[in-house]
């Protein structure tokens, strides 16, 4: 079977044109035939000589998983559901704001690390996706996005100095937070990753491609040598009691050495703190207690909390924290002097919120789920 060139970041293309004869500088204009005008015909690529299609024609494909829905919220969140085969589908969200384009993208059919908030979770897991199915998400998003106001799907590259995007750019940033964990699919990850970065592709600066894991330390190390990226860390909770429970990784990879891999990882980082995600649950982890135990946790560690209210689905056993008291975890971490921001939800009405994403997913853990009851600390 030919091979699909989304599956190739520039080094692989490179390798590739090499191995059918041909010049190293092709894999440039072929990615940016790919990826900047979401082309995926040889023979309409006029800048490359007919007897080079005809031979890329023969020797290669190039090809995005299909959309199953396209679905729009009231507010504007856009959804695809994407097919990747053999009863799964996974699901990427544009989120779009007044001064940035979010894309947020998956990275696994299902998620083995069963974090009990987490709809994906409570879905199982499958596989992990391949490198063209995790950029075609951007590719397919691009696509359709550049279609509604007649631009091409990658323009000249962002600014990185965290202003408005320019000209038509309408993807300005992309987040590895939909389903799965990035960090135990690395390699498929990283190599789409790199083409969100590369000038000839989508020319992402590493400020505006951020990456979102559970807490898998040693591929954290890894990251920062191989595709270091803005990362946020999903804590959750403030001690490894209550974080055993809800996010199970930290039984392998308790606090301790999850904040000692962040404080390494910020050496090679594109900015000088790492984002941590916490996910507020009713009478769960939202108390002052937990907020007092956050502020002695992070002391060390450059670092900004994102406070994401509970996006309920059905029998998660989890209610969201309410408004009065999210503002009040808020204020003490505030008053700590660490940065602080709550979440908006988006999407809800079409479960495109963090933590909703559930796709199709056949399980091959058959885990049994069942809910579980949490006192709090």
């Amino acid at each position: 079977m030919n091979p699909n060139l989304l599956n190739f970041d520039a080094a692989q293309l490179t390798d590739f044109f090499a191995e059918i004869g041909e010049k190293p500088f092709r894999a440039k204009q072929l990615l940016r035939w790919m990826h900047q005008r979401g082309e995926a015909d040889f023979s309409k690529m006029s800048d490359l000589a007919k007897p080079l299609r005809e031979k890329l024609a023969a020797h290669a494909s190039i090809w995005a998983p299909q959309v199953v829905s396209d679905t729009t919220a009231a507010d504007g969140t856009r959804k695809w559901l994407i097919d990747v085969g053999k009863d799964n589908a996974v699901e990427s969200v544009f989120i779009p704001e007044a001064n940035r384009g979010t894309l947020c993208v998956s990275s696994q059919a299902g998620c083995a690390l069963d974090c009990k908030f987490c709809s994906t979770g409570k879905q199982g897991f499958n596989r992990n996706l391949s490198t063209a199915e995790i950029i075609g998400q951007l590719w397919i998003a691009s696509r359709a996005l550049a279609r509604d106001v007649g631009a091409t799907p990658a323009p000249d590259a962002a600014s990185d100095q965290g202003a408005a995007p320019r000209g038509e750019r309408l993807i300005s940033n992309v987040v590895m937070m939909g389903m799965g964990e990035p960090l135990a699919n690395f390699d498929n990850v990283v190599a789409a990753m790199r083409l969100m970065l590369d000038d000839n592709a989508y020319g992402l600066s590493r400020r505006r491609v951020t990456l979102s894991t559970a807490g898998i330390v040693p591929a954290i190390d890894r990251l920062g040598e191989a595709c270091p990226v803005a990362l946020a860390v999903s804590l959750h909770a403030p001690n490894d009691t209550l974080r055993d429970v809800l996010v199970p990784i930290n039984r392998k990879y308790p606090l301790a050495a999850l904040l000692a891999a962040c404080r390494r990882y910020l050496d090679k980082a594109p900015r000088d703190f790492v984002t941590f995600e916490y996910v507020m649950l009713d009478g769960v982890n939202d108390g002052a207690e937990h907020a007092r135990q956050l502020i002695d946790l992070v002391r060390d560690v450059p670092c900004k909390f994102n406070l994401i209210p509970f996006n309920p689905f059905p029998k998660s056993g989890f209610k969201r924290s309410p408004r009065e008291t999210i503002r009040r975890f808020a204020e003490t971490l505030l008053a700590a002097g660490l940065v602080v921001t709550t979440r908006k939800t988006r999407g809800d009405d079409i479960d495109a919120a963090c933590g909703q994403l559930a796709g199709r997913v056949e399980d091959k853990t058959r885990r049994t789920r069942r809910v579980v009851e949490i006192q709090p600390c």
